[in-house]
């Protein structure tokens, strides 16, 4: 949201302009036509520096520029050499591109799945969201788990010559008032890998919408676009040529849900929704991803998800309200997560689907706790 300004910080505002248009040249007019509806390098770091997850190898490094031995050297010996070299480099860096990469959807599921194995592809994935803008405060390669850090879009600003000039230096005075999460699931198959992206959001909102003093911040739906952007993105990333993976999610945005509304039952802990046993274990894993859920284990044969439920605080970087905005304040994050562990019991018997919540020793969760949860399942399902 944009805020207003005191009539004193004018003259500081002009040369703020001045300075940003001797510093930016043409920058800002590339900005502006550059139509990019996606921008979140702004708020993510570029070079987050990971340790190698214990179950990936870490990748060697390239020999090209080490020293030749001494002694007599030959033409031919040393085009050997150098190609035995370019062969080594190619297997031990992560390639391009890994197999086969495809979109696959089901009513509102949308999935890639890729004919690589998850070590393989899980580095790839890591480095697009890198690449993106974003850090990673989780990534957990054993259980194939990355979730990015609240970001804004800041290709959703005012892109007017205004804007670009003054944004140069006082950036911190625009804002959208929205962040974004996504979380990626990366999950083995007998074909390969299976990739999901989820998104998550958040709306600042007036807590008093008179004095429009203060401000919090509060949950908006998921972006199922975003999320068919994202892995538009990521498929490029994987190694399809740009113009078909953007004519692959087209074309799949274009078909017909003809998914059923899900809907909680009278015990208020079970929620029945349309799906055969695959079609059930992926929309109930989505539903979890978008609702924020902690994945602790889950046993597919059985459709058992062990999860765990915090109640997270406001984003890294939120901001209170307009006047600290202005005061280059920032508030606190939230207070310490209060945990709730539950177990999720998914079963399907002739497209029909159910999902019930249980405490952690399976028991049916007849608490409030256990009835929010299925409300969150609900409105995730649909």
């Amino acid at each position: 949201m944009l805020t207003a300004h005191a009539p004193g910080r004018l003259a500081l505002i002009a040369s703020a302009c001045a300075l940003s248009l001797l510093a930016s040249g043409c920058s800002s007019i590339s900005n502006l036509v550059s139509g990019d509806k996606i921008d979140y390098r702004s708020s993510g770091s570029k070079s987050v520096n990971l340790e190698v997850p214990p179950d990936l190898t870490q990748l060697t490094g390239q020999g090209r520029f080490t020293q030749s031995a001494t002694g007599p050297v030959s033409a031919n010996a040393y085009a050997q050499q150098a190609q035995n070299a370019s062969t080594a480099v190619s297997t031990s860096v992560a390639a391009n591109s890994v197999g086969n990469v495809t979109l696959q959807r089901e009513g509102q599921v949308r999935w890639l799945a890729v004919a690589a194995a998850p070590e393989q592809v899980y580095p790839l994935v890591r480095e697009f969201w890198l690449e993106n803008g974003f850090e990673l405060p989780l990534d957990q390669a054993k259980t194939g788990l990355m979730e990015t850090n609240w970001s804004e879009n800041r290709a959703k600003l005012p892109q007017d010559g205004v804007r670009n000039l003054i944004g140069k230096v006082f950036d911190s005075l625009y804002d959208t008032g929205e962040r974004d999460q996504f979380r990626t699931r990366v999950e083995r198959t007998a074909k390969g890998t299976d990739i999901y992206i989820s998104h998550r959001g958040l709306v600042e909102v007036y807590t008093d919408s008179v004095k429009k003093e203060q401000t919090t911040w509060k949950a908006r739906p998921a972006d199922t676009n975003l999320e068919a952007e994202m892995l538009q993105r990521l498929m490029v990333k994987l190694g399809t040529p740009k113009d078909s993976a953007k004519a692959t999610v087209t074309a799949a945005n274009g078909a017909a849900a003809g998914t059923p509304r899900s809907r909680i039952l009278a015990d208020g802990l079970t929620v029945a929704f349309a799906g055969d046993p695959d079609q059930a274990w992926r929309r109930v894993g989505l539903a979890l991803d978008r609702g924020g859920f902690t994945v602790e284990d889950r046993d597919r044969s059985k459709g058992v998800y062990e999860v765990r439920l915090a109640t997270p605080g406001a984003p890294d970087g939120a901001k209170p309200g307009l006047f600290e905005r202005l005061g280059n304040l920032f508030g606190s994050k939230g207070s310490t997560d209060t945990i709730t562990r539950y177990r999720l019991v998914v079963q399907s018997s002739n497209g029909d689907a159910t999902v019930a919540v249980q405490t952690a020793a399976g028991q049916a969760a007849n608490t409030a706790g256990g009835r929010d949860v299925a409300k969150q399942l609900n409105i995730n399902l649909e």
